[in-house]
């Protein structure tokens, strides 16, 4: 076995002592059945990020967190990438165009979804109808659009074949930002849409009893949220292969801020994982580098490693450096900030250096804030499986110094 236990919490990679501390935080808090650290781990709000928490009979919307199913979707194109490349700014500059980027954006365009038909809209009902219009009437409005942060629209090129692949990374936008500060806030005494005083890193994580209206409620709207999630990444994903004119032949669509059901041992768990891909035997995920470094396709091993880590992997290859290190302190009110480690100038060196076509993002988003994403791959060599590597040839994100709310 590759990892290593510290007070039974299961650790690959390099333990980072703040995220460990979290972690054992977790495990001895509730129902906590197993705590795990991915080789990506880093501090979080409550849990980690690339922690998993395994609850029997809970639920933690601290766990699962702001960003309730961030994700990624993956496909592959049916042509070459040396097919755009000679035309690649001008599809990078029709992408900024065309879909949303940034903290509060809406789309350009309505746009109509069976996830607005589901019948789980009606939990908010139960909360009231004020809740319900609010939220409903956002998701309508935002469905489509990426957000900030580390949210990205990319396009790759395979290593060993040349194939063209487009990737996202998002979420449930803002609706499921104010799903989970919602829940936290009725857990907590105040009301729905009430303000939150907003949590400490390294408060316990909250927990809902699944067997309780209000946590069956939350787990009602978090698969909603799930669901409006992939209909948005749907929807990107499909704007991008038009503008490029292309279709696609082979996809990979998965959460990495969830909680699932799941059997493990013989029994049914609650497995809470936030900034952690699923991997049970054969399942298929999309794992994301920084803009100057690899992504990978990966399949989930049947080995008793992996069953150790409750089917579970990295999500992407984890923060060594936070914003504001990377950035420097943001002023808002002169919209400059001050004492950052990483220059722009270092940054679109690495980038250009890479061969990448890059529009918008800031330092916080540079490669130097990131680990290689093939040292956290190597510690989980034995639970997942490298089936295509993908070299960024295009990387979109929100423009710099985005105010980011959303803390996962």
């Amino acid at each position: 076995m590759s990892f290593q236990e510290i007070d039974g919490v299961r650790i690959w990679g390099k333990p980072d002592e703040g995220a460990v501390n979290q972690a054992i935080t977790c495990s001895k808090t509730g129902n906590a059945v197993q705590t795990l650290l991915m080789a990506d781990h880093h501090k979080g709000y409550c849990q980690p990020i690339g922690g998993v928490v395994v609850y029997d009979g809970q639920i933690s919307p601290s766990g699962v967190g702001y960003d309730i199913a961030c994700g990624n979707k993956a496909v592959r194109t049916n042509i070459q990438a040396s097919e755009i490349k000679s035309n690649i700014k001008f599809y990078m500059d029709e992408i900024v165009r065309q879909i949303s980027f940034g903290m509060g954006r809406v789309n350009k365009y309505r746009v109509d979804h069976e996830v607005f038909d589901d019948p789980a809209w009606a939990v908010y009902k139960e909360i009231g109808n004020q809740e319900h219009d609010k939220l409903k009437k956002l998701a309508q409005k935002q469905l489509g659009t990426v957000g900030s942060g580390n949210h990205f629209v990319d396009l790759f090129e395979e290593m060993n074949t040349g194939r063209l692949w487009i990737a996202v990374h998002f979420g449930s936008r803002g609706f499921g930002h104010k799903t989970a500060s919602g829940f936290i806030n009725l857990a907590s005494g105040r009301e729905f849409l009430g303000k939150a005083p907003g949590e400490k890193m390294d408060q316990p994580p909250l927990l809902l009893n699944m067997d309780d209206e209000i946590g069956q409620m939350y787990f009602e709207a978090m698969k909603l949220a799930g669901k409006y999630a992939y209909a948005g990444r749907d929807y990107v994903v499909d704007q991008v292969l038009s503008i490029l004119d292309v279709k696609q032949d082979f996809e990979v669509h998965n959460h990495h801020n969830y909680a699932w059901v799941e059997e493990h041992q013989g029994k049914t768990y609650n497995v809470v994982r936030k900034g952690a891909t699923p991997s049970a035997p054969g399942q298929l995920g999309f794992i994301g580098g920084s803009m100057a470094d690899i992504s990978v396709i990966v399949k989930g091993k049947d080995t008793q490693e992996n069953k150790a880590a409750y089917y579970s992997t990295v999500h992407g290859a984890g923060r060594v450096m936070s914003r504001t290190q990377a950035a420097g302190r943001m002023n808002w009110k002169t919209r400059k900030r001050s004492g950052g480690q990483i220059t722009e100038k270092e940054m679109f060196k690495a980038v250009r250096k890479y061969g990448v076509q890059l529009r918008g993002a800031g330092t916080d988003e540079s490669p130097f804030v990131y680990r290689k994403l093939q040292d956290v791959l190597d510690a989980h060599s034995e639970t997942v499986e490298i089936l295509h590597t993908l070299k960024p040839i295009g990387v979109c994100m929100a423009g710099a110094d985005e105010f980011d709310p959303y803390k996962d």
